[in-house]
């Protein structure tokens, strides 16, 4: 690579001399997002707020794929490939018991997943590049996704209308409650799960208690469904797969003396393989439907699929890591294990190849220990400047290989 590589001293180091600067700011910016939390699909102020601070940064062409996202383009000095950045803005239906003295002001809605410092660390990196633009061999495309929580996801709507056009490579990262600040998983290959959620409707007959033999009970036979669904994966899965059927809600019935007429069940699947995944779609409805007939119900599932898995470029993975390396220092970076959770960042992987790190942001010193979607969540705030140094350096070195 030339002196210019950004994995060497000169434009490397400009790089992280800018993020250094910015340490302060991020903080400020995450501070104030975190106060103003919006749920999925409803980020008008988030996407105006994100839309002001690149205005003031200067050097953007900025645009609205979408009515609650951003995106931002930043045209190199050089001729060269587009690298897309991904962070999300979105927040949770949840009430916040953190503590914090910035905690949210929207009562019962909070940011406990991190994007508040998503998107700070991306506003930083905006910073960052636009005060190098010149040195840039090719262009950054910088996209503020919205509704990243809820389905159908904003990385699908964004693609929809084009915001992956003419994009080589994608990047995105994500702070991770369950690594320490300062380390970072890069992982080649397969890396979040395919997440789906379902639905199953028993239609019984309502009746007395007092007399079961006239009514059709759909919790007694609920209860069979939620049971048997469990023996998909103990028996039907290879056990070198990966795969969960979670059950997390039944509801029926509303009197201690009334059989109800119907029971509703959801859950979700969690997976790796398309063969399993089909699978357990079958499954689901197979065995819902049975032992429905069984009993004389009737029976109506639905099966939606949601995110499909985030599986890492293998190339584009081997340049993030040694900028990785770089920006954080050998020993900090590692592959990390597979993790079942989903996200939808593999629909921005659809359109070029693309990979997905986890930072570090766990500080057990500072009780800052709890999972994402808790109400006691937070990020170690150290965490965010290194966001900002690490994604730099990556942004800059998926340029530099392509220009080689």
């Amino acid at each position: 690579m030339s002196d210019a590589s950004a994995n060497g001293g000169g434009l490397g180091a400009r790089l992280d001399a800018h993020a250094e600067k910015l340490g302060e700011q991020v903080v400020v910016w995450r501070r104030y997002l975190h106060e103003r939390p919006e749920l999925s699909y409803q980020e008008t102020e988030t996407s105006r707020f994100i839309r002001e601070q690149l205005e003031e940064i200067g050097g953007f062409e900025i645009s609205r794929p979408t009515a609650t996202s951003v995106r931002a383009d930043l045209r190199g000095g050089r001729p060269g490939p587009t690298v897309a950045l991904r962070s999300d803005h979105d927040a949770l239906p949840i009430s916040e018991n953190t503590g914090l003295p910035f905690a949210s002001k929207n009562p019962g809605v909070m940011h406990a997943c991190g994007h508040d410092g998503h998107t700070a660390m991306m506003l930083g990196v905006a910073t960052v590049l636009a005060a190098v633009r010149d040195e840039l061999p090719g262009n950054v495309r910088i996209l503020f996704e919205h509704g990243e929580e809820a389905l159908p996801g904003g990385a699908s709507q964004m693609v929809a209308v084009g915001a992956m056009e003419g994009v080589d490579r994608v990047l995105g990262q994500h702070l991770w409650a369950w690594i320490p600040t300062g380390q970072v998983t890069v992982r080649p290959g397969p890396l979040m799960a395919a997440c789906d959620v379902f639905e199953i409707v028993v239609e019984g007959q309502g009746g007395h208690i007092s007399k079961p033999q006239e009514a059709v009970d759909p919790l007694a036979i609920g209860a069979q469904i939620v049971t048997n669904l469990q023996h998909i994966v103990a028996r039907e899965v290879d056990p070198e797969e990966i795969a969960v059927v979670g059950v997390t809600q039944f509801h029926a019935g509303d009197s201690v003396g009334v059989i109800p007429d119907t029971a509703r069940i959801e859950g979700g699947t969690n997976v790796f393989s398309p063969f399993v995944r089909d699978l357990l779609e079958r499954r689901i409805g197979e065995i819902a439907e049975g032992i429905c007939a069984a009993h004389g119900a009737g029976c109506a599932v639905t099966y939606t699929r949601g995110y499909d898995a985030v599986v890492n470029d293998a190339a584009t993975t081997a340049v993030v890591a040694r900028a990785a390396r770089e920006a954080c220092g050998e020993e900090a970076v590692s592959e990390g294990e597979l993790v079942l959770a989903g996200e939808d960042f593999s629909a921005f992987q659809a359109c070029a190849p693309g990979t997905f790190l986890l930072l570090g942001a766990r500080n057990e010193e500072r009780g800052i220990v709890h999972d994402h979607h808790n109400p006691k969540f937070d990020v170690d705030e150290e965490a965010l400047p290194i966001g900002v140094r690490l994604i730099s350096r990556a942004a800059v070195a998926l340029l530099e290989e392509a220009a080689l």
